[in-house]
């Protein structure tokens, strides 16, 4: 019989204990990234089911990571949410790239001008990332701040994101479908979303009409630099404040933003650098 040889793993010089520290590091941080991936806590049935670990371990890892204020136990479930320390992290990531602050010398006076919250968006994987917000002095307004994640099916940055892909690129960067419903208006198919992509591409703006939120709407447009669409902005704040007079003022008003945030040299750098370091489309297999 012939003898089958093991391919050294890259891990086999290291000590036992470095392999087991490595592996629980890496838990650890899928666990955040796990319950990252939705608004909503996550149990443990759930988390196991979801990614295959014994409730014993799951339960030593988490119970780390809520001492140090990583995750939140909310239940005696139990379930389990991200905790405070997390968007530490994420402004310290955001910080440290400096583009929410070149950005906003742009964003600043769009929210002032609208009366509405600006945003400045990003695809990350499946998902769009908030990398600049500017919220109106006004008591009535959107909410967000940098960091912030959302999904890309169901939110104006998100779709208009989506349309400057190609066609077989879409399918990567949305989750599998159905798509979760979160208002009687979500997109939850593919088919619809793409028909959707296509009237989004026929008249060159994006607009989430009470999808992501009942009695929020959303209208954005792209950021090209070099002819390469690397964010879109957008404003959003109450569905009232969005008939279509203020939406085409709104519209104007973010063209000019999308051209002075492209057209800045140090925004149009840090959009670049931003742009490299997210996570590329997953396999839609």
């Amino acid at each position: 019989m012939a003898r089958t040889t093991r391919r050294a793993s890259v891990d086999d010089d290291r000590p036992a204990s470095a392999n087991y520290h490595a592996n629980a590091l890496a838990r650890g941080l899928a666990l955040l990234e796990l319950l990252a991936s939705g608004a909503e806590p996550k149990t443990l049935v759930q988390i196991s089911d979801e990614t295959g670990l014994p409730k014993s371990t799951l339960v030593r890892l988490l119970a780390v990571l809520n001492e140090m204020d990583y995750v939140v136990r909310v239940d005696d479930r139990p379930s389990y949410r991200l905790g405070h320390k997390v968007l530490r992290l994420s402004n310290a990531y955001m910080s440290s790239l400096d583009l929410s602050v070149v950005a906003d010398r742009y964003l600043a006076p769009l929210a002032v001008r609208t009366g509405q919250t600006a945003n400045l968006g990003m695809l990350d994987g499946d998902q769009v990332i908030h990398v600049g917000v500017h919220e109106p002095d006004r008591p009535i307004r959107f909410r967000a701040s940098p960091g912030v994640r959302d999904h890309s099916y169901c939110t104006g940055l998100g779709k208009m994101l989506l349309s400057r892909l190609e066609a077989d690129q879409v399918a990567a960067h949305v989750p599998p479908g159905p798509f979760e419903r979160f208002t009687d208006d979500t997109i939850t198919t593919m088919d619809e979303l793409v028909r959707e992509l296509r009237r989004i591409q026929r008249r060159g703006y994006a607009f989430d009409d009470n999808e992501r939120s009942v009695g929020l709407r959303c209208v954005a447009v792209p950021v090209e630099v070099d002819g390469e669409c690397l964010a879109a902005v957008s404003v959003s704040g109450p569905s009232g404040e969005f008939g279509p007079d203020r939406q085409q003022s709104y519209l104007e008003r973010l063209r000019e933003t999308a051209a002075e945030l492209a057209g800045d040299p140090d925004t149009a750098s840090a959009l670049r650098i931003v742009h490299s370091s997210l996570r590329p489309a997953q396999s839609a297999g």
